[in-house]
């Protein structure tokens, strides 16, 4: 049985659809925990269960952002957005993301989902690393923790280098689907050495407008499920204010561990499938 049997415009198997749905619901909450829209989970799964990258990333694009909105207002109210990295990073990451999101179907299909599965693979290192660093030290930081308070560093240099990988970063992410979150956030702390709470704030908000703008690539292609980003997106949004809720009830470390272990796992399967499909 496919959505299009109970009305709804997809040919996507219902059992699919329910299992995608279930999927990004749970990475909703795990994202909730750490603060990242995770849509390098869900778009790995979207792949494995069959679906053509440039629909798979066209969907998952925008559920990713709908998962990133709660946080992106919170942190606004908070305060902890900074309009000038915003115009610094975010304008360069904005167009690459809407160029990126037109490209999507000239890249090879097997070339986007290699690169997805590098991407995913990276991700888990690095969660593997926040982990490392936070054995026995619950309060240390992968990258960051000397520069709380830290307002920036703007030289010309910094500046450029920065606009350099917004502009890169939203290129490829509106090709493959994701937002990138997690390599813009280390790039803004280290390139222009800011507090890592304004960096996270303003990624966020970086993030959710550059993958609205991706995703525009992909729906005048009508390169997006509706059915199935309605029912992502939904289980997205929800399961981020359940897990923005439980934060501290659960043994974040071990919740790290596990995620970097299975991105690790999901990015490995992915560069095999690009390379061998």
């Amino acid at each position: 049985m496919i959505l299009e049997d109970i009305g709804l415009p997809s040919d996507l198997l219902l059992w699919k659809a329910v299992t995608l749905t279930i999927i990004s619901l749970a990475v909703g909450v795990l994202g909730g925990f750490v603060g990242l829209a995770l849509g390098t989970v869900r778009l790995p799964a979207m792949l494995l269960l069959g679906m053509a990258a440039p629909v798979a990333g066209g969907t998952n694009i925008l559920v990713s952002s709908l998962a990133s909105l709660t946080g992106a207002i919170r942190h606004y109210r908070e305060g902890r957005v900074n309009f000038r990295i915003v115009l610094i990073m975010g304008v360069p990451a904005f167009i690459g993301a809407f160029i990126g999101g037109f490209a999507a179907d000239v890249a090879p299909e097997n070339l986007l989902i290699f690169l997805a599965g590098l991407l995913v693979f990276w991700q888990g290192v690095e969660f593997v690393i926040l982990y490392r660093n936070r054995r026995g030290n619950t309060s240390a930081h992968m990258f960051g923790a000397d520069l709380e308070g830290q307002t920036g560093t703007f030289t010309p240099g910094r500046i450029g280098s920065e606009a350099g990988v917004g502009f890169g970063v939203g290129l490829l992410g509106g090709a493959v689907g994701l937002i990138l979150g997690s390599i813009r956030l280390p790039a803004l702390v280290r390139i222009l050495r800011i507090d890592p709470r304004i960096a996270a704030g303003t990624n966020l908000f970086i993030g959710f407008f550059m993958g609205s703008l991706g995703w525009v690539g992909h729906a005048t292609k009508g390169e997006v499920d509706y059915p199935l980003l309605v029912m992502m997106g939904a289980a997205a949004m929800i399961g981020s204010y359940l897990g923005a809720r439980l934060t501290g009830r659960v043994s974040l470390n071990s919740l790290i561990l596990t995620m970097g272990v299975v991105l690790l796992v999901v990015g490995a399967l992915l560069v095999v499938r690009g390379i061998f499909n």
